[in-house]
């Protein structure tokens, strides 16, 4: 895998994580069900939990992990020369782990986010990475067509 496209992954994850941001926020503030503070959320993992981090410095660890996702994302597309059909298949079967996550997530939390089985939150969170998710080709087909050597 060249620079080129570990390049256009970071870029794919990057625009893919700050949509799923973005998202979680703007219905945060509409509902006050604390989505956005959940996938922000760091307080459980050791060492780096102890610190109160300002909110750019966690959402800098949230596109951290998507753009690794998205790296992976362009990897496989390249790895597997993966069909149309395949690709948007593969980018559910990349978000479904982080839909999944909202639950030991939110167990482990420390902060005030929503609670385990809180329907209306679980519901936000699946939209918001079902988002996620559709943004990932998305991303990668608009961009495939400016960096047509890819």
């Amino acid at each position: 895998m060249n620079f080129k496209k570990i390049s256009f992954g970071v870029f794919v994850g990057l625009i893919s994580g700050s949509l799923l941001g973005v998202f979680l926020k703007f219905i945060q503030n509409i509902t006050n069900i604390n989505v956005y503070v959940l996938l922000l959320n760091v307080d459980f993992l050791p060492l780096i939990g102890k610190v109160s981090w300002p909110e750019w410095i966690e959402f800098s660890f949230h596109l951290l992990i998507s753009c690794i996702l998205g790296v992976t994302f362009i990897f496989l597309i390249k790895k597997t020369n993966c069909s149309i059909k395949m690709i948007w298949l593969l980018s559910f079967a990349l978000t479904l782990p982080t839909v999944l996550l909202y639950f030991p997530l939110s167990y482990l939390a420390l902060k005030d986010v929503p609670e385990l089985l809180n329907f209306n939150a679980i519901f936000i969170w699946t939209l918001g990475h079902l988002l996620y998710a559709i943004s990932l080709p998305a991303i990668y087909f608009l961009g495939k067509k400016r960096m047509s050597s890819l």
